[in-house]
């Protein structure tokens, strides 16, 4: 009677667990934890997801880490990189990280390539790490994070860091840059030079450049006053897209 008992619970929490995994959209990156409110206890749940794993039900992406895989004719495919990570951009409902360098260049146009690195913004950054076939390094992001300024943040992030973009030159990205600022709306460009006041010398000042270029020089000065009029900024390729560079420097 007590063997069947244990039986009869350990269907309930297989079935249980089945149930909810079929709900989870394909991709979606899961723990025991997503379970043990329900299914107790938790090394019950740790034992049916790793029954699972070895049925091909589901794969695990590392210790812990499960995820509902996609299956396509090549082969199941890997959850998107925000999956991969969430668990480093949100801590109890409250963002407190975002996905930036080499996880959206590609996102941007800035390049074709896709890494196996995943950049992360934060404003307390910790050691890098490697989480399957992924490595996870992180960026120092001073300014206070939030859902609305992400975008701004990543885009920033990306002129910060110009010359190591993967695949593209100075010239192709400065192009790309004025493109996606042009869409902008005053709102956003002025949030956007607030946000780009916590950045490097050279950020602000390619940054200025490429407002100036659209025309937007009501909202340049904050920027131009924050720059050591002395200081010169190597931006090779730079001057073939902006006709402002003289007046911020870069050359």
């Amino acid at each position: 009677m007590f063997y069947l008992c244990i039986i009869i619970k350990r269907m309930k929490t297989t079935e249980y667990i089945s149930l909810t995994i079929d709900r989870f959209p394909k991709g979606y990156v899961f723990t025991y934890a997503d379970f043990t409110a329900e299914a107790n206890p938790k090394e019950a749940v740790i034992k049916a997801l790793n029954r699972m794993v070895a049925s091909g039900k589901i794969a695990k992406l590392s210790k812990g880490k499960y995820y509902k895989p996609e299956n396509t004719p090549f082969g199941n495919l890997q959850p998107n990189q925000a999956q991969v990570v969430k668990d480093l951009l949100e801590e109890n409902g409250k963002i407190t990280g975002y996905l930036t360098g080499y996880s959206i260049y590609n996102q941007l146009g800035l390049t074709t390539q896709v890494s196996n690195t995943i950049q992360i913004g934060k404003n307390q950054v910790r050691p890098n790490f490697k989480r399957e076939r992924y490595a996870i390094a992180f960026v120092k992001q001073k300014n206070t994070i939030t859902k609305e300024n992400i975008p701004l943040l990543q885009l920033l992030d990306a002129i910060r860091y110009i010359k190591k973009i993967p695949d593209a030159n100075i010239e192709a990205s400065c192009k790309r840059f004025l493109a996606i600022i042009k869409n902008f709306t005053d709102k956003e460009i002025n949030t956007l030079v607030r946000l780009a006041l916590k950045y490097s010398p050279a950020t602000r000042a390619l940054l200025g450049a490429l407002l100036e270029q659209l025309q937007q020089s009501k909202v340049i000065e904050p920027l131009f006053k924050s720059l050591n009029p002395i200081t010169k900024y190597k931006l090779t390729g730079a001057t073939k897209v902006l006709s402002t560079n003289e007046k911020w420097n870069i050359v």
